[in-house]
């Protein structure tokens, strides 16, 4: 039997890591480290992955009422605008657009990056920074450090009473997560020629971040829409032998309607908390690339981190 790929492991120490992460962010807010403050103007960066746990905390901070927060991928940063703190998001702390970002604007603004190496130049560039490098991974697929940055400053919100209603405690989503590494695929998801992911609010990041694993990983054809959205155009993409997944609880009707189309209907929201069945879906996407031939840790034409040429 072939050992298991890097990034199958690194997929399964996930809720360990939440559970430090959860531990290190309640320090952090109690000693006023680094974490936005309430009623701070925030924005949040990254690429990638990155970019989209950015969007998932940005949507959760807005919220809590903790005040206005937007996510952008760094390339694509307003510069213009005016916030009190940027919050970075970057695995190996080296991505050019990152730091290009974080050196054009450190002189009007409080930088709080976020990163798996201590050595980076990110963690010279950043005011402060949090140091996950316990979350770090050896694949070049994202898994357990993005949504270990997110569950970072996902505790951070729920260490100053902060989260919104409906949205579980790290201890409460950590628990699900031991859940979804245990849960089997059903063989209709697993042997799909289309997959369509959707969210709302927070969970719309998620669904956009398991799309793309299944992009990376397995070459797959997935999309990833807001869960409303996906009425005006999109639901006619599944069909049977195609799947709609939805992270997160799903809007009035919206299983009803895909149920009329034919295809699968993934909806675990009220079961797991939707960070928890993003883990399902990298388990998903494993598995797809697998079965493809395909070595998950080494995607076809990607690397660790996008150092552009000056």
């Amino acid at each position: 039997m072939p050992e298991p790929s890097l990034t199958s492991a690194e997929i399964t120490t996930q809720p360990a890591c939440w559970r430090r992460a959860a531990e290190a962010a309640a320090e952090a807010s109690a000693s006023a480290t680094g974490l936005p403050r309430p009623g701070e103007r925030v924005a949040v960066t990254g690429c990638g992955t990155s970019w989209f746990m950015a969007q998932a905390y940005a949507a959760l901070r807005e919220a809590s009422g903790q005040g206005e927060t937007d996510a952008f991928p760094a390339s694509e940063f307003p510069v213009m605008r005016t916030y009190d703190r940027l919050v970075v998001i970057t695995r190996s702390g080296t991505t050019t657009e990152v730091l290009d970002l974080i050196e054009e604007v450190r002189e009007r603004r409080e930088v709080f990056a976020l990163t798996a190496d201590p050595a980076s130049p990110v963690v010279r560039a950043a005011d402060e920074t949090a140091v996950l490098d316990w979350a770090d991974e050896k694949s070049v697929v994202q898994t357990r450090f993005a949504t270990t940055a997110l569950a970072y400053l996902r505790a951070g919100l729920e260490a100053s009473g902060a989260l919104p209603a409906g949205v579980k405690g790290m201890a409460e989503a950590a628990a699900d997560a031991e859940t979804a590494l245990k849960d089997p695929l059903p063989s209709e998801v697993l042997g799909a020629g289309q997959w369509t992911f959707l969210g709302a609010g927070w969970a719309y990041g998620l669904a956009q971040e398991a799309a793309l694993k299944m992009r990376e990983a397995a070459g797959a054809w997935t999309e990833a829409y807001p869960a409303m959205e996906y009425r005006h155009g999109p639901i006619s993409i599944t069909s049977p032998g195609r799947v709609a997944w939805l992270l997160g609880t799903a809007p009035a009707g919206l299983e009803t309607d895909i149920s009329r189309t034919g295809g699968t209907l993934v909806a675990d929201g009220a079961r797991l908390d939707p960070l928890a069945d993003l883990i399902r879906a990298q388990r998903l996407a494993v598995a797809t690339a697998e079965s493809r031939g395909l070595n998950p840790d080494t995607p076809r034409g990607l690397t660790r981190s996008v150092i552009l040429n000056a």
